[in-house]
């Protein structure tokens, strides 16, 4: 077999840090649209083939699977090692691990989700077959791609900045995902990509036409971010609380009833201010965040200040806490922990609760306990939660909320969930305080911005370090406070009810993608045997 050329990892580089770079903080999103030209020039041109060609340039054939696979892992690896860096802060500082245990786990993080890079190589690599056809292999590139993103939802549960995300703001393109979730605009990204690469795999006197060709689409379609939608009219108003609690503060109950006074004082007086203020509109909802606080639903040094606080601000409450519900093993009665954001109504009645269903591994529960256990640090820290049952929407008098908590929001088909169950705004609760001040606030941001388009619905998101903001349903933020600062906003919003094409059925444009990449993957092996017998026939 001919060994990888040199120039294909150097192009499996250029790919990486152009993926790295189309993500917060660096957020040069306009690289999305050649971001992976040249990691599909790599793959499509990694080997010698022979003899030079005539003008004197290398003659290169696509990768063999293996090879490819290795390509495009490494590629993988290199993506999340520069987007989710701060992985390693976040158990080295909180978790309790070690400097060198916590690069460890970052390194094991990497080579376990750089799998589905490497996963998008190979099939690729398959649907060029075995006569290393090119045309055949990027014309399904695309629907690989999301595919594989399907995939890395489904299997890991680890969707962290789909490609798509990377064009939030674009609002004329972002708009695709009412129809097709967040996977429509990475098949766009993935076929203007091919089409820049496909530049660079046609003989140069055709070259510069398709590469001006390709720019030109990349540019059209990037320029629907000049383009602004009108604005969405607010009729409502919320207070949604900062609280900007250390994730590793340290509580006495002095401390504890100190924090909790001090939030509600905060809660009431802003509350209070609206009434003079007739064009902040009257606040009929306050949210608290989730939260670092050990506020748990069943202690009554939390519930009943909650519960006055209601009552003084005439107002519905949600707050994030841990709910604790009595559970009953072998006759005897036991209590389960979740994540859980708290409904209370302007009486001070906690009337219903959320339960969070999607938990973060190492952060809410531990997988894999005896084989991963000296990751357990940070679980222990956080607490080992239970799985919430249910996404049926919190009753707020007139209101219907939407409630997920934290990183739920990185997942198109479960936020869908509530707006489909009748969810006329959605609220987010977040500490993004793990991630200190490393991109990781932004991408969640971008991503909880994308679940708003894609069921056309206003995102209440409130953060316990920031970003606290009131998002419309284009996903422009329209309120929003200064991270890391303890404050409350007045968020604007309005209900809907209107259900997006996304939100009645979901991720079925991901799942048409993966459809087709099993049926060209079949006739392309169809093709090769029956190339094969015929082959063995003749001779």
């Amino acid at each position: 077999m001919r060994q990888i050329h040199s120039s294909a990892w150097l192009l499996v580089i250029l790919s990486s840090l152009l993926q790295v770079l189309i993500f917060p903080l660096a957020g040069l999103y306009i690289f999305s649209w050649v971001a992976f030209a040249p990691l599909i020039v790599a793959l499509l041109r990694a080997r010698r083939a022979g003899a030079l060609e005539i003008d004197g340039s290398l003659n290169l054939e696509a990768a063999k699977p293996i090879q490819a696979f290795l390509l495009a892992y490494a590629s993988g690896i290199l993506w999340y090692a520069g987007t989710c860096y701060w992985i390693y802060d976040t158990m080295h500082q909180y978790g309790g691990l070690s400097a060198p245990l916590a690069l460890l786990a970052l390194f094991l993080f990497c080579l376990d989700l750089g799998l589905y890079h490497g996963l998008f190589g190979l099939l690729l690599s398959l649907a060029a077959g075995p006569g290393r056809d090119n045309r055949t292999a990027l014309v399904a590139a695309p629907f690989l791609w999301v595919a594989v993103e399907l995939a890395r939802t489904l299997v890991t549960g680890f969707p962290w900045n789909l490609l798509g995300t990377a064009q939030v703001d674009n609002i004329s393109l972002s708009r695709i995902t009412t129809w097709t979730g967040v996977y429509g605009i990475s098949f766009e990204i993935m076929l203007v990509n091919v089409a820049v690469a496909s530049a660079f795999l046609v003989p140069k006197k055709k070259r510069s036409t398709l590469l001006i060709a390709s720019l030109v689409a990349a540019a059209v379609l990037q320029a629907g971010r000049l383009v602004d939608a009108p604005a969405v009219p607010a009729d409502r108003a919320a207070l949604l609380v900062q609280e900007n609690i250390p994730v590793d503060a340290t509580w006495t109950r002095d401390n504890f009833q100190r924090t909790l006074r001090e939030l509600s004082d905060l809660s009431i007086k802003a509350v209070a201010s609206t009434s003079a203020s007739p064009k902040a509109g009257t606040v009929d909802l306050i949210v608290w965040p989730e939260s670092p606080a050990p506020f748990v639903t069943n202690d009554p040094l939390f519930r009943d200040p909650v519960s006055q606080m209601a009552r003084d601000a005439h107002s519905w409450v949600v707050t994030g806490a841990i709910g604790i519900t009595p559970a009953a093993h072998s006759g005897k009665f036991a209590s389960q922990a979740f994540n859980s954001a708290a409904l209370i109504s302007p009486g001070g009645e906690w009337s219903a609760r959320y339960d969070k269903i999607h938990l973060v591994p190492f952060g809410e529960y531990l997988p894999f306990p005896r084989l991963l256990a000296f990751a357990g640090g940070l679980s222990k820290e956080v607490g080992e939660f239970q799985t919430g049952a249910s996404r049926v929407p919190l009753n707020a008098g007139d209101v219907r909320l939407g409630v997920f908590i934290c990183y739920e929001s990185v997942f198109p088909g479960e936020v869908r969930e509530f707006a489909k169950q009748g969810a006329q705004v959605l609220v987010n609760l977040s500490n993004d305080g793990w991630y200190g001040d490393s991109g990781a606030y932004a991408q969640h941001l971008n991503q909880t911005r994308m679940r708003g388009i894609e069921n056309d619905r206003w995102i209440l998101s409130a953060t316990d370090t920031g970003v606290t903001a009131s998002i419309d349903p284009y996903g422009r933020i329209v309120a929003r406070l200064p991270r890391k600062e303890r404050g409350a906003l007045i968020a604007p919003y309005a209900l809907t009810s209107v259900t997006t094409f996304y939100t009645r059925h979901g991720d079925w444009f991901a799942w048409l993608c993966a459809i087709i990449s099993v049926a060209a993957l079949l006739t392309r092996f169809g093709l090769h045997t029956k190339a094969g017998k015929k082959a063995e026939t003749s001779s």
